[in-house]
């Protein structure tokens, strides 16, 4: 079913939304889990869409998430391989105002900023990172930054997201969700106004004003 929304800014989680990095993301947190003896299955259901240390004080509440993540981190940026774009995410970027994107992320910036440029993404001039929030998603802190970077009011924006974390967060921000299915293949919540596979699926005409209308292709 097609449909269509009107709106000003566009935020983009990052990974399984922009960049496809399931591959690199479940390798370190399998090793990570191993060696601590954690359950990989049970870890799994808070890697994706979170913060890293808060997805460790869940899994290990007795561990030093802050420590731990800090190891992880450097173990990211030193493997960071196959990473490929979300189809369809270059031109779409491309075909936005710099000024009206900016990516919100549960990832650092260091590592943001790698991941896209391993996947020949741009960088924004405008990011909200794991370092800028004090509560990371499902909480709708990072998506309520990511509206006053742009100036613009929640409502005012659609929120681009595959993980049950992050669509939780923009929903709670007041703000429309397209769930991108191309990594995740589901929309776990519920909460997304609309649902597509990739970019190649998606349109942009202008609207009213400054608005553009964002809608499936036919």
């Amino acid at each position: 079913m097609s449909w269509q929304m009107q709106c000003e800014g566009f935020l983009f989680d990052m990974d399984g939304t922009l960049v496809d990095s399931t591959i690199l993301i479940e390798r370190i947190w399998y090793g990570w889990a191993v060696k601590n003896g954690i359950d990989f299955d049970h870890l799994m259901q808070y890697v994706h869409g979170r913060r890293g240390v808060e997805t460790i004080q869940i899994v290990a509440p007795h561990m030093d998430a802050q420590a731990e993540v800090v190891a992880l981190l450097e173990q990211e940026l030193r493997e960071m391989d196959a990473i490929t774009p979300i189809p369809g995410a270059a031109a779409f970027l491309a075909s936005l105002p710099a000024d009206r994107w900016a990516v919100v992320t549960s990832a650092s910036r260091a590592i943001a900023t790698a991941k896209l440029q391993a996947a020949g993404l741009p960088v924004p001039a405008l990011m909200v990172s794991s370092d800028d929030v004090q509560s990371g998603k499902p909480h709708p802190e990072p998506y309520l930054k990511g509206a006053a970077l742009l100036g613009l009011a929640p409502e005012r924006c659609v929120a681009f997201e595959d993980a049950e974390a992050g669509i939780r967060s923009a929903h709670a921000a007041g703000m429309n969700v397209v769930a991108i299915l191309h990594a995740s293949g589901h929309e776990p919540t519920g909460l997304a106004g609309a649902k597509v596979a990739h970019y190649e699926e998606l349109t942009l005409r202008p609207g009213d004003g400054a608005a553009l209308i964002l809608e499936q292709r036919a």
